[in-house]
């Protein structure tokens, strides 16, 4: 029923990091030396949102599928024996996406662009929305991954019967003056879908002036961080239980009260 060996407790690397704006061979590069650099082996490997270039409108930088970025991601889960995670830009049948993929050691990927654009950067302008929330499954742990903007929408990133997942993962550039919502949305989605949530942004200022401090985490079912990197910090591995999990949903099954609703796209 999973992908791989079932594992109890899984490894998950956070890779925060400042990027070159719309410079994808030299973010690659950084990144990949980064990755090597990791201080053990990871389930999971988490980039930024648009890793490859910044939070940029300019198209220039979008790759068709199966390009330089797809098989550097396919290169890297390959050799560190993990499930990457990261969104870039995708130019597909004339349209732009603001595409995550999952891509396993395997070569096999699963993908879903980003649902809710951030319209005070024009990216609706420029942008296709997607139109389905993606759950993967991997070592006996099912992940929804989603890209930044759409941590403020709990109803798409709601847990529920009919789509469960164990872990929300968010992929980010959230700048520094919002960094009050990042931190206290991270922590309510945690509570309110009784998950563990995930969330990698990146550091440094961007080339249209804007900064972020990162605030990559990682918290628990409680609401509570298990693990934070500072703005200096561009990696580090955290440790997530999934007896720990199963356990405290059996002894608070609050979603057995979940309210049953339909999202219309």
């Amino acid at each position: 029923m999973f992908e791989g060996q079932f594992h109890e407790e899984l490894s998950v690397a956070l890779i925060q990091t400042d990027l070159y704006w719309e410079d994808v061979t030299a973010n690659l590069s950084a990144l990949e030396e980064k990755i090597a650099a990791l201080p053990g082996p990871a389930d999971i490997i988490v980039l930024p949102e648009m890793f490859t270039s910044g939070f940029t409108m300019n198209t220039q930088v979008a790759e068709p599928m199966n390009f330089t970025t797809t098989k550097w991601l396919k290169q890297i889960a390959a050799s560190s024996n993990a499930l990457i995670v990261g969104s870039f830009a995708v130019k597909e049948n004339g349209k732009f996406y603001n595409r995550l993929l999952c891509v396993k050691p395997d070569g096999i990927y699963q993908q879903n662009d980003k649902r809710h654009l951030f319209r005070m950067g024009e990216e609706h302008a420029t942008y296709t929305p997607g139109e389905s929330k993606l759950i993967i499954e991997w070592k006996g742990w099912k992940i929804c991954p989603l890209v930044c903007y759409d941590l403020r929408f709990p109803v798409w990133s709601r847990n529920s019967a009919s789509e469960p997942y164990d872990i929300l993962i968010y992929v980010a550039n959230w700048p520094s003056r919002r960094a009050h919502a990042w931190n206290t949305l991270l922590k309510a989605r945690a509570i309110e879908n009784q998950s563990y949530v995930i969330g990698v942004n990146r550091i440094g200022t961007d080339g249209n002036g804007i900064r972020y401090q990162g605030d990559s985490a990682a918290v628990d079912y409680l609401g509570e961080p298990i693990c934070m990197l500072a703005d200096h910090e561009t990696e580090k591995i955290t440790h997530l239980s999934k007896p720990d999990l199963v356990s405290y949903r059996q002894s608070f099954p609050a979603f057995l009260d979940a309210d049953v609703f339909e999202i219309k796209c």
